[in-house]
C-alpha cells in the first residue's frame, strides 16, 4: 500500500498510457514513412551477436555491400531493439518492444520533471499531455520515426537533471542530467541540435541565480551535466561529425527536404486534417501539424493565472520564474515553424540539416505539456480542488486524442517478411542509402545487389572516440561512488 501511495502519479501515468501503445500489441505490423525499423533492429541484433560493440557497420544493408548506418544514424533505440533480439525475440517483436519502451519513457521522464514544479497530480497531467500530444502520434504511427520519439522521451530527463542540480546540488543528479542529454544525442542527432540551445539557456539561468545567491557550485555542476553528456556519447557524435563528408548525406539537404518548402501555416498549428501522407509546400499537407486545441488552451490558462497573481503581488519563488522559461521556449519554437523565421534558418547554415521546420513541434509538445501541469497546481489559488482539475483535463485529453494513436491499417505480416535477403538488401536499402559513398553506383535492380558483404575495419578516430566515451563513463562511475560514499558517511 505504501508503494502505491508514494508512486500513485507514476502508476496512473503508466496505466493510462495503454491507449497510446495498444496498436503495438496487435498481431502484424503497420506501414509507416520510415518503413525500415524492423530491418534495422534485425541488423543491430545480428551485429551484436557477432560481437560488435559499439556497432557502426551492419553487413546486409547498403544493397548487400554493408552499411555504416549506426556510425551516423543515432543508434540508442536500436541497441535496445537489438538487445531484445539477444533475449530471444524475433525482429518484429523486438521492434514493437523497442517502440513501446520509447513511448512509456516519455511519460515517465516528463512526470519526474513536471512533479518538481506542479506536484504529483500536476506531474501526472503533464506526463499524459506529453504522451498524448498529437505530434507524438505522428512520429509513432505516421512517420515511424523511432529515433525522434526516443529523443522526445529523453528531453524531460535532461531538463530534470539541470533543475534538480539547482534545487538539490548532488552528484547523483549530475549523472541523471548527463544520461538524459547523452540519451537525446544517441537517440536522434537532429533533436539534439534543436534541444541543446534550450538546455544551455537553463544552464545560464542556473548561473545567474547561483551568482545571485552565491552558490557557485551549482554553475560547476550544471556545466558538468553538458560536458559529461557529450563525453558519454562521444563514441557516436565524433565519428559522425568528422566522417560524414565521406558519405552522400548532403543529398538529404535541399531538394524535396528543403526547409523553405516546409514551413507550417499558422492555422495548421490550431487545426489541420489528420492524414498519413507527406509534407508539401503550402498549407495543405498529407499529415497533421496541429499542436492540439487542449494543449493550446492549457498554455493560455497558466499564463493568465501568472499575470493575475503577479498583479495581486503574490510571491513567486525561483522555480516559478524558471517555468516562465517554458512559455518563452514555446513561443520561440512556434516562431521557428513559421515562414516569418526564414531569416533565422538562412542565417544558420547548420539548420538546413533539420530539413523540416515542423520538427519543432517536438519542442512545442514538450513546452505545452509541461505547462499543462501548471493549470492543476495553480487552480488551488482559486480554491479549486487539484484532483477535479486534473480529472477534467485528462478526461478531455483522452477523449479527443486517443483516436490519433492508431495506424492507418495493420497488415498480417511476420518478421521474416522484413528480414529476408530481398527485404533488407533491396527494399530497406533503397529507403535509406545516404550513408553510402557519394560516388557509389546504386544498383538498378535486385539482381545487382552484392552477395558477399565487405568487412568493416575500425579507424583510429573511432578508437579515440570510444576511449573518450570510456573516460566519460569512468567519470560518471567515480562521481556516483563518491556521491554514495558521502551519503553513507553523513547518514
Amino acid at each position: 500500500m505504501r508503494f502505491l501511495k508514494n508512486n500513485f502519479g507514476l502508476i496512473l501515468v503508466l496505466i493510462l498510457s495503454f491507449w497510446a501503445i495498444k496498436p503495438l500489441f496487435v498481431q502484424g505490423f503497420f506501414p509507416m514513412h520510415d518503413d525500415t525499423q524492423v530491418a534495422r533492429v534485425f541488423e543491430m541484433g545480428k551485429a551484436l551477436k557477432l560481437g560488435m560493440f559499439p556497432v557502426r557497420w551492419v553487413p546486409d544493408l547498403g544493397y548487400g555491400y554493408g552499411y555504416p548506418i549506426f556510425n551516423f544514424y543515432a543508434p540508442l533505440a536500436y541497441y535496445v531493439g537489438g538487445t531484445f533480439i539477444l533475449l530471444g525475440f524475433d525482429a518484429l517483436l523486438a521492434t514493437k518492444a523497442m517502440m513501446i519502451l520509447g513511448v512509456l519513457l516519455s511519460g515517465v521522464f516528463m512526470y519526474l520533471l513536471a512533479k518538481e514544479f506542479w506536484g504529483e497530480i500536476g506531474g501526472a497531467v503533464s506526463a499524459l499531455f506529453y504522451m498524448y500530444a498529437p505530434y507524438h502520434a505522428v512520429d509513432i504511427y505516421v512517420r515511424g520515426d523511432v529515433a525522434e520519439f526516443w529523443a522526445y522521451a529523453f528531453i524531460p530527463l535532461s531538463f530534470y537533471g539541470l533543475i534538480k542540480i539547482y534545487k538539490n546540488p548532488k552528484w547523483g543528479y549530475v549523472a541523471v542530467g548527463a544520461l538524459g542529454f547523452a540519451g537525446v544525442i544517441l537517440s536522434h542527432n537532429l533533436t539534439a541540435m534543436m534541444v541543446t540551445p534550450f538546455l544551455l539557456i537553463v544552464v545560464l539561468l542556473n548561473c545567474y541565480i547561483s551568482f545571485k545567491k552565491n552558490k557557485l557550485f551549482i554553475i560547476h555542476n550544471s556545466l558538468f551535466i553538458i560536458l559529461l553528456g557529450l563525453a558519454l556519447s562521444a563514441f557516436y557524435w565524433i565519428p559522425a561529425i568528422v566522417e560524414f563528408g565521406y558519405t552522400n548525406v548532403m543529398s538529404q539537404v535541399g531538394g524535396g527536404a528543403d526547409f523553405r518548402d516546409h514551413f507550417v501555416c499558422f492555422s495548421q498549428l490550431w487545426n489541420s486534417p489528420w492524414g498519413f501522407g507527406g509534407s508539401v509546400p503550402g498549407c495543405i499537407d498529407g499529415l497533421s501539424f496541429k499542436i492540439g486545441k487542449l494543449h493550446i488552451i492549457s498554455v493560455f490558462l497558466p499564463i493568465i493565472i501568472f499575470i493575475y497573481l503577479k498583479l495581486k503581488h503574490k510571491y513567486f519563488n525561483d522555480i516559478y520564474y524558471l517555468s516562465i522559461f517554458g512559455i518563452v521556449g514555446l513561443l520561440f519554437s512556434v516562431f521557428l515553424t513559421l515562414d516569418v523565421s526564414r531569416f533565422v534558418w538562412q542565417a544558420i547554415p547548420a539548420m538546413a540539416f533539420i530539413q523540416y521546420p515542423w520538427r519543432f513541434l517536438l519542442l512545442i509538445s514538450f513546452f505545452t505539456s509541461f505547462l499543462a501541469g501548471a493549470v492543476v497546481s495553480l487552480s488551488s489559488q482559486f480554491k479549486i480542488k487539484p484532483y477535479l482539475t486534473a480529472f477534467l483535463l485528462v478526461f478531455f485529453l483522452l477523449f479527443f486524442n486517443i483516436k490519433l494513436f492508431n495506424p492507418q491499417t495493420i497488415f498480417s505480416i511476420r518478421a521474416a517478411e522484413y528480414t529476408n535477403d530481398f527485404a533488407i538488401k533491396w527494399t530497406a536499402s533503397k529507403i535509406s542509402d545516404e550513408y553510402l559513398p557519394a560516388n557509389f553506383k546504386k544498383p538498378k535492380s535486385e539482381k545487382e545487389i552484392a552477395k558477399n558483404p565487405i568487412p568493416f575495419k575500425e579507424t583510429t578516430l573511432e578508437k579515440l572516440s570510444n576511449i573518450g566515451s570510456l573516460i566519460g563513463i569512468l567519470a560518471l562511475f567515480i562521481g556516483i561512488i563518491s556521491f554514495t560514499h558521502r551519503r553513507l558517511r553523513y547518514d
